[in-house]
């Protein structure tokens, strides 16, 4: 579940990343002279809108893979350890020890 959470944050980011990108190519050479007025606005406002999209859904992702991150390593220090930890030897009955 982790990997396929952490794939739909990066494809959001894509998504909103190239939605923007796309958006401000055409807003800079084909609809250029067609947006004016209330059209400007509002193409632009979403324009942005989808660039801001794409870095919340990178800082989403960011936190998100830094707390994986921090309970990955607890995980391993945890493990680590206890390969490490003294073998107690088992007390004999024997009256001569």
């Amino acid at each position: 579940m982790r990997a396929s959470s952490q794939a739909w944050r990066r494809w959001f980011g894509v998504l909103f990343l190239a939605l923007a990108f796309a958006m401000l190519v055409w807003g800079q050479t084909v609809l250029k002279p067609h947006l004016d007025g209330k059209a400007y606005l509002i193409y632009w406002l979403c324009c942005f809108g989808f660039t801001f999209a794409a870095i919340f859904t990178a800082l989403i992702d960011l936190r998100a893979t830094r707390r994986q991150t921090q309970i990955d390593q607890t995980e391993l220090v945890e493990k680590t350890l206890k390969e490490f930890e003294p073998v107690e030897k088992p007390r004999s009955t024997d009256p001569k020890s």
